[in-house]
Order: C-alpha cells, then sequence, then structure tokens
C-alpha cells in the first residue's frame, strides 16, 4: 500500500509539473522588432583589394555578433532568441542597418514597455561598444506585427536556422536540419540527377551539363528538404534556360536557370540563398562548403540523405599548374579542395 501511495503521489507531481510547463510555455509569444542604426565613418569603397560585397558580408557578420552579445548580457538575456540584419544601406557618412529582433515574453507583457527597455539597453550598450563605431543618437526601435516579423526573417537570403559551427566537418557528413535551406533536387522520373541552389521562390540556379541528354522540363521536378525520400515539398518544372555559350562537353559557361511552380513560401526548412555580384572575388585559402546528395565514390548511387563538407579555395596559380588542372580552368571558374584529394563535391554532392 505504502509503494502505491508513493507511485500515486509521483504521478500527481509529474502532471502538476507538465501542467505549469505548458501553461508557462503557452503564456509566451514570439515577439519581433525593428532596430535601425548608423554606421559612421565607415568606407564600404576601400583601396584594400577586397570587393564590396565582402565589405558589406563582414559587416552584416559584425553587426549581428554585437546585438547578440548586447543582448545576451543584459537584463534581457531570458527572452532573447536572435536577431537578423535585414538591410544594409550605403549612405554618404556610413551605412544605415535595419536588424529585426526576435524575443520571447508572457502574453502580459507591454509591447510599449518591451520596446523602451530594447531601445534604453541598446543606447547603453552602443555607447560604450568599440566592436564598430555606431551613432547612438541614431538608433530607433519599432514593435513589428509578428507574421510581418517572421515572414520578414524568413524572407532574408543566405541565412540559416543551424549555426554554421554545427556539424560541418571535413570528411563530408549528414548535414544538420535546416542547415541548407536553399539546398534543392533536381530529379528525372524521381530519381536525383543534379543539385541546384533557390534563389527566389520560383528560380534554382544550377549546372548546364545536367539537361545534355534531356532538357524537356516536363520530364524534370524539383524537391526540396534533408532527404529525397520522403521530401519535404515537390514542384514541378516550367522552364529550363541553359546559358547560351555552353556547349558539351566544354566545362565553359556551365550553369543554367531552371523555373518551376508553383511558387515556395520560405521557412526556417526553405529559404533562398544570396547571389553575389558579379565583381565578386574569391580569396585563395577562404572556406567554402559543398552540400549535396551526391555519390560518396565514383560509379556510386545518390544519397537520400544531404551531404555536406567543408573545402578551401585553391588560387589559380596553384590550379592552373599542369600536374593539377592545367588548362582546364578557364575564365569565370575557380577551384576548392585540397591537392592531395580527400574531399570533393563528387564524393558528397
Amino acid at each position: 500500500m505504502t509503494a502505491l501511495f508513493i507511485l500515486l503521489l509521483l504521478t500527481v507531481v509529474a502532471v502538476t509539473i507538465g501542467v505549469l510547463a505548458h501553461v508557462l510555455v503557452s503564456g509566451q509569444k514570439m515577439e519581433y522588432y525593428h532596430a535601425t542604426f548608423k554606421i559612421s565613418d565607415l568606407r564600404v569603397n576601400s583601396n584594400s583589394g577586397q570587393n564590396n560585397t565582402y565589405k558589406l558580408k563582414d559587416l552584416r557578420e559584425m553587426s549581428e555578433n554585437l546585438v547578440d552579445e548586447i543582448f545576451i548580457d543584459s537584463a534581457l538575456n531570458k527572452h532573447y532568441i536572435k536577431n537578423q540584419v535585414v538591410r544594409l544601406t550605403p549612405e554618404e557618412d556610413g551605412v544605415k542597418a535595419d536588424i529585426v529582433m526576435v524575443f520571447q515574453f508572457p502574453s502580459t507583457e507591454q509591447r510599449a514597455l518591451i520596446k523602451e527597455k530594447i531601445l534604453s539597453i541598446l543606447n547603453q550598450k552602443i555607447r560604450n561598444t568599440r566592436a564598430l563605431p555606431i551613432n547612438a543618437s541614431s538608433v530607433q526601435v519599432n514593435a513589428m506585427n509578428s507574421s510581418t516579423g517572421k515572414l520578414t526573417v524568413q524572407a532574408c537570403c543566405g541565412k540559416r536556422v543551424v549555426p554554421l559551427i554545427v556539424n560541418r566537418i571535413m570528411s563530408g557528413d549528414i548535414a544538420a536540419k535546416a542547415a541548407w535551406p536553399w539546398q534543392a533536387s533536381l530529379q528525372r522520373n524521381n530519381i536525383h540527377q543534379c543539385g541546384a541552389t533557390l534563389v527566389s521562390n520560383t528560380w534554382l540556379i544550377t549546372a548546364a551539363h545536367c539537361f545534355t541528354n534531356n532538357a524537356n522540363p516536363r520530364q524534370w521536378t524539383v524537391s526540396f528538404g534533408m532527404t529525397i525520400n520522403p521530401p519535404l515539398m515537390k514542384r514541378n518544372v516550367r522552364r529550363i534556360i541553359v546559358h547560351e555559350r555552353y556547349h558539351f562537353p566544354a566545362r565553359e559557361y556551365d550553369i543554367a536557370a531552371v523555373q518551376f511552380s508553383p511558387r515556395v513560401t520560405f521557412t526556417d526548412d526553405i529559404r533562398r540563398a544570396c547571389l553575389p555580384e558579379a565583381s565578386a572575388s574569391f580569396q585563395p585559402n577562404s572556406t567554402v562548403y559543398i552540400t549535396g546528395f551526391g555519390a560518396l565514390f565514383y560509379g556510386g548511387k545518390s544519397q537520400n540523405n544531404l551531404r555536406e563538407a567543408k573545402l578551401k579555395i585553391i588560387s589559380d596559380d596553384v590550379c592552373k599548374q599542369p600536374h593539377v588542372y592545367g588548362r582546364d580552368i578557364k575564365f569565370g571558374m575557380f577551384c576548392a579542395g585540397y591537392l592531395e584529394g580527400m574531399y570533393d563535391a563528387c564524393r558528397v554532392g
């Protein structure tokens, strides 16, 4: 009887804790706030030899890291979720940053009070930071409609839910969920043929050689998600545009655009990649990532799970040497990988 009583008591306690937890969690809601500030005395156009795109990319990352640090080390740290730079606008005397910040507060919390707290913390912390030359008087904060805030964050290109440091190993491993939300699989007769990159809600970029034997859009489909089967989402291909200067088996201009329908709705699992500027350059030894569903060895079958691997950019001087790729490297191409082999797009994508 004693044992039965104890068991009954533990059950009651467990149920009570569960109910309390549910009430506490259900009483929380996501809040979105739009902040702007001016980064002053910043030269986006520099003579350092680096491209403007990479300057803005670095500035985006620095701004997001700064806002992370500000709120993680603040009275709102238990409510802060994340932030995202949605726009960087170069101006005469600097760069204007537009940021969406995501918090989680009890439903009873007043938004006007939250806004004042956020603005106060930003003003106080930004005045004391040395990370970026931000004009404290330029800081503004406004509450956003929850649906608008969520859509704004999801519509941003090049952003993943999973941090880049998660599951990034050299050997090519199964990618974490939502790590590469712009990855797609182009299929013919429901069989994976090529990987593709989502660049809008209706367009993909892929390799032109995928369509050497068949460029009839009616026979192609595209799927999204971390697995080919089952797919997270599937669409029909409407149009295939192969670069007019691509001629198989030559490797120059090996690029194609693919239109599908109906359009996709951006979520944490499906997002578009950012397209680089035409003048963008890729510095030797910088880190890049390859992803895909390709075979793990020559002649092997496609993989059902999305895989990833980390590579390094190889300079043209090295890659064009006779014992490497020689004259096969043409204008518009660059090399990534390791001279000793190990990991490449043929093995993971």
